[in-house]
Order: structure tokens, then sequence, then C-alpha cells
């Protein structure tokens, strides 16, 4: 396992405990986890959990004069209610504000749940500074690593040279964002997530079993003719922290991801957003909902018909398809859910989709989709022609919005 995950690991097992255990047992649990990873194991823990290393250092003494009793009298467990209050009571907003400072620029990996930011802990900081908080860089790395962020180095995720006018789409984008939020209108984050083969094949990750007795599965990942591939299509509700995922097993095609916003709606968000005139959706730029995909668009005219509604679509800029949300808030914690698992049939697939939860209150639902999505279906001009789309002045070919043509049904 590299570095990275076993960070996530240490993570998500210190968020699920911290809140039962008091000091000094969170400092005797992060040294022990130090100590067994070896040589790198307290900076990597550091890390992961937020916590001083001066903290982990003295855990780790405590643990060299036995974990049964402190190294002195001025390091026993305080009585409940004890010490300094939680810099954020005393300051309510200041989560919200780190968050806003990072959120824009923030990047996402499919296979790991950590959100990456491009500042530094001084500098964010420094600028919390500016706004009249009183916070170190410690304080900041700990609510940093509380939020499921982690300072990265560089990565090499992008395809191509980056467009002169990315940073500029974001900030179109999440404008956009913004605004359907505070109207109260819906905002998803839509994606296929990577197929899957099902059947007993050998899935990435651990999981306890009785020693010696690991779950035996194939050699070779050759597709099982039966059972085929699952193709995982989600839908993220990025105001609720709600997913849906509809799970394909024939092709991912314009009209199968269209299908898929569908499905979300009858069973999610027609209830949430009644009345709404407008669907904001933010996709990557390529794939079945690409911004040159001229079946996805006539797709979509069908839906703003059937819905009644304005469908406005922001497309995520080349190469920077990672950063799509619905990759670090939905799927990555799906993969987690699932790790070490044998995927051997489709309802184990609904089932682990929609079991996954997380601390900061994600749920998803997810069902089989058995319909059939050939490819190869040619959309001619006249057809194109019918779809009533208006361009942004800002990158119309990425930033549209489809008005329906008639009542709906």
């Amino acid at each position: 396992m590299d570095k990275a995950a076993v960070e996530a690991v240490i993570r998500e097992k210190f968020l699920a405990l911290a809140p039962v255990m008091d000091e000094r047992t969170r400092r005797l649990w992060v040294a022990t986890e130090a100590k067994a990873l070896g040589h790198g194991g307290p900076t990597l823990v550091a890390r992961a959990t937020g916590i001083a290393r001066s903290t982990l250092h003295l855990g780790l003494r405590e643990l060299e004069h036995g974990a049964h009793r402190p190294v002195d009298r001025g390091h026993e467990v305080r009585r409940p209610g004890g010490g300094r209050k939680a810099l954020t009571e005393h300051a309510p907003t200041l989560v919200t504000a780190l968050e806003a400072l990072v959120e824009p620029s923030s990047r996402g990996d499919p296979q790991c749940p950590l959100r990456w930011t491009c500042k530094s802990v001084r500098q964010l900081a420094a600028e919390l500074h500016q706004q009249g908080y009183t916070v170190g860089r410690q304080t900041v790395a700990y609510l940093l690593a509380g939020l499921g962020y982690s300072l990265q180095a560089n990565r090499k995720t992008k395809e191509g040279t980056s467009h002169p006018d990315r940073n500029a789409q974001f900030a179109y984008l999440n404008a956009r964002v913004r605004a359907f939020q505070k109207r109260g209108y819906p905002v998803v984050s839509v994606d296929t997530k990577k197929k899957e083969l099902v059947g007993d094949f050998k899935n990435g990750g651990r999981e306890w079993h009785p020693q010696g007795q690991p779950e035996l599965v194939r050699v070779y990942d050759f597709a099982d003719p039966d059972l085929g591939k699952a193709i995982p299509y989600g839908v993220y509700d990025q105001t609720a922290n709600m997913g849906w995922v509809n799970v394909g097993v024939d092709h991912d095609t314009a009209a199968f991801a269209v299908e898929s916003l569908r499905r979300w709606w009858d069973h999610m968000g027609a209830d949430r957003y009644r009345g709404a005139p407008a669907l904001l959706i933010t996709a990557d730029g390529g794939g079945s909902n690409g911004s040159r995909n001229r079946l996805w668009k006539v797709a979509l005219q069908q839906l703003a018909n059937d819905l009644g509604m304005r469908i406005m679509v922001c497309h995520f800029p080349p190469g920077t398809s990672k950063w799509n949300k619905i990759e670090h808030r939905m799927f990555s914690h799906i993969s987690m859910n699932w790790r070490g698992r044998p995927l051997i049939s489709h309802e184990v697939i609904v089932n682990l989709i929609a079991n996954t939860t997380t601390q900061q209150g994600l749920t998803i639902k997810a069902a089989l989709d058995t319909g059939r999505y050939p490819t190869g279906i040619k959309v001619t001009d006249h057809e194109f022609d019918q779809v009533h789309l208006k361009k942004a002045k800002f990158h119309g070919e990425w930033n549209y919005t489809i008005m329906p043509t008639k009542a709906a049904k």
C-alpha cells in the first residue's frame, strides 16, 4: 500500500475514533500507529491526523515508559471541560472561512478520499489573520485534516497542455454554482465511475477474515461472458450531499447518461426541488456527457421538455476531469467501501454503493439499469437543429443552457 493510501486509512480511523478518545488516549493511539509504521511514521501520522509533532513525540515517550502511566504529572488527563475551549467555539465561522479559501482551488483523486489544496497552512493562516481570525498554522492543519484535506506535492494528472482560460472557466463555473444554490435550485455533478468486472475477481485493498482464510478469487481478470461489466454513472447533489448511482450493464452512452439524470430526478430530485425552474449540471468535457457530444444535447433537450426546466451545463476545461466534485466527494468513498471485496454480482455492487456513507453525512441511492444503450447512433443536422440551445457569452462550447420547447407532461 502506498503512502497516500496508508495516510487515508489512518485519517479514516482517526476521525472515527477521535470523538470517543480523551487527550491522552489520542496521543497514545497516534504514537502507536507511528511506531508501527517505522521510519517516516511520525511524519505520515501527523499529516494524516493534524496532531502536533510535539504531542505525537510525547506519546512515543509515554509508550517507552509504559502506557499505563504518563511521563509526568503535567500530562495527566484533564477533567471533562478542562483546558482551553476549542478555537471554533470562539470563532464558529472559522471553518467556513477556511473552506472558502481552499475550495475554489481543490483537486480530487477518484481512488483516494483526499481533497488537495494548493496553499500551504502558513499561507492559509496568514489569509485568515487578514480576515480577523487569530489562528496558527498547526490549527489550520488540524482543521484541514478534519475536513479531509491534505497538502500534496505535484502529481502527473493532466493530459496535454493547460488551456489558457482554465482558471477563468473554474471561476465562471463556481459563480454559477453559488448563484443556483443561493436560489435553492438543484446543482449536480455527474460522471461515469470506472467500469468494474462483475464476478469473483481480485479487488484492491484488504478486509478482515479469519487468519489464513483469505477470500479466493480468480487468477486472471478476463470478463465473465455472462456477468460482464458494471457501469456506474453517478449524479451528486452538491448542496444536499446526496448521490444517485445508476448501474448500467450495456454501454456508457449519452442516452445512458441522461437516463441516469432522469432517474435521479424521479427518485431524489423531484421531492427536494419541486417547482425549481432550472437545473445546473457540472460535467467533464469528454465521454458520454462531453461538450462535443451531440447526442448528449439532444437527449438533454428531451429531458428539459419532460421536466419543463431549463438545463444549464458547465463543462470542466480540458485536462481537469479529476477536479470534478463527484470524484472526491462520492466516488472515492464508494471505492473505499468496497475495497478488498470481490464484486461477485450486480446486486452486491448496488448494495455496496447504496450503503456507502461518511461522517460528513453523505448518503447514496443506487439501482440496476438493465436497459440497452447501443453505440454508434448518429445525430443528423436536422435533429440537432431542434435543440433549443443558448450558448453563454463566455466559452459557449463549455457553458450553455437548453431551454424546454414545450410544457412538461
